[in-house]
């Protein structure tokens, strides 16, 4: 957490067309908004300026982890429980790649969805999940 109201979600340092950014996700209860990113923002700048470890320029990003947030940590999937998340394998299952359904359960070791369409229930190792977020339709 950073103080008692923001949750920091995750953190990538990539290049990208030459330039490197610095991407902070944050979340707090009810969503964040532009404000919540600025005051977020503002108080990494003046840590990163003063420990000043990184040598490259680069663009400090702060955002919300979005709509298909990905689920890395075990409050990330407790939030989900009961949600219709998208699950995606480095190799094929069933004849498909990517499932979509209702988190039913979770352990260290696997995910159990309720699949849409009346696929039934499927459980997955963690293991074999490339990527697992939240599912919205447009």
């Amino acid at each position: 957490m950073i103080g008692d109201t923001y949750e920091f979600v995750d953190l990538e340092y990539v290049k990208e067309a030459g330039t490197w950014y610095l991407r902070a996700y944050c979340d707090k209860e009810g969503g964040i908004t532009i404000d919540d990113c600025e005051i977020i923002s503002r108080a990494f700048e003046e840590k990163l300026d003063a420990a000043d470890f990184i040598d490259d320029a680069y663009v400090l990003e702060v955002s919300s982890p979005g709509l298909g947030r990905p689920l890395k940590k075990e409050r990330d999937y407790k939030r989900a429980l009961g949600q219709r998340v998208e699950v995606h394998t480095y190799k094929i299952i069933d004849h498909e790649k990517s499932f979509t359904g209702v988190l039913k359960d979770y352990s260290d070791d696997t995910v159990t969805l309720d699949l849409d369409d009346d696929g039934g229930e499927k459980t997955f190792n963690r293991a074999d999940i490339s990527l697992i977020r939240m599912a919205f339709d447009w």
